[in-house]
């Protein structure tokens, strides 16, 4: 069987990612958002997620370019003079690894993450981490130890296939995406190993920003057997507080709501779900 997730990225970033996650949920395909729970626009997400039920709305846990939930003077190690989390996250990931004082901030805000979205009263749908941070090892353990407290029980490893891409259009495994190919199974492997649902692959990380109506057209077109995650950043505006320079985030909102696309789901006999809606991964990559 064909599965598929679409989840939106930065919700509770800003009113425009929020707007559209409402939009493309009761009228296009998205059926998951993952939530800042210290975004600007965090309480307006929330509002929305509740009257949104069959929103599957998770934990978009952020450690890096963003603001934390603790107060800066409990993480002094993680975040800036401003009072933001740094944005090195080379460096960043070399002292949570290396620096026992560093983890402990780290434990205590992911901790604290956690614990906020749980006094959302929302169910938690499945946990990712902003750019991907959670593929560093030290933050998938804390991940692991500390979700298992909140009812964590899927999570994303983006492991993508680009031979899948290639399908819809030439593309090449840039230096990055080759670097982070085998943290992101070894997470895979980590997370099905604790008993979480993982996705088989992840569809999103070549084309992020740019997941257009022909791009998406052709990846459920081409959709295999399994459990796939796409996951993308709409928006109603291209340009708001926080967005990044380049992504085309109305692009994507109309994507999501093309009624040719949601035809050709139903078309073709994929189901559309949640996380929670998929408990059972099978690890096929």
């Amino acid at each position: 069987m064909k599965n598929l997730i679409v989840t939106a990225d930065d919700f509770g970033g800003s009113t425009a990612v929020n707007a559209a996650v409402e939009q493309a949920h009761r009228h296009g395909i998205l059926t998951a958002a993952s939530l800042m729970v210290a975004g600007e626009a965090a309480e307006d997400a929330i509002i929305r997620a509740r009257h949104l039920p069959t929103l599957g709305v998770g934990l978009h846990l952020v450690l890096v370019e963003g603001r934390p939930v603790l107060p800066a003077q409990k993480i002094p190690d993680l975040v800036d003079a401003s009072g933001h989390f740094r944005t090195n996250m080379a460096l960043a990931g070399a002292n949570f690894f290396f620096r026992r004082h560093v983890r402990d901030q780290l434990a205590a805000e992911i901790e604290a993450q956690f614990a906020a979205f749980h006094a959302t009263g929302l169910p938690l749908d499945h946990v990712n981490a902003h750019k991907h941070f959670h593929l560093h090892p030290t933050i998938a353990g804390l991940i692991l130890s500390i979700g298992r407290r909140y009812g964590l029980a899927a999570a994303r490893a983006p492991v993508e296939p680009i031979d899948l891409l290639s399908k819809i259009e030439p593309v090449s495994n840039g230096l990055a995406g080759r670097i982070a190919a085998p943290y992101a199974r070894s997470v895979a492997a980590r997370f099905r190993g604790a008993g979480l649902a993982v996705p088989d692959r992840v569809l999103g990380l070549a084309w992020s920003g740019h997941m257009t109506r022909d791009r998406v057209a052709g990846l459920v077109e081409h959709l295999p057997h399994g459990l796939t995650e796409l996951y993308c950043h709409p928006a109603t505006e291209d340009a708001y507080p926080g967005s990044a320079p380049g992504y085309a985030y109305r692009a994507e909102l109309a994507a999501l709501l093309d009624p040719s696309i949601k035809a050709a789901i139903l078309g073709s006999g994929i189901r559309l779900g949640r996380f929670a809606d998929f408990p059972i991964a099978t690890g096929s990559t």
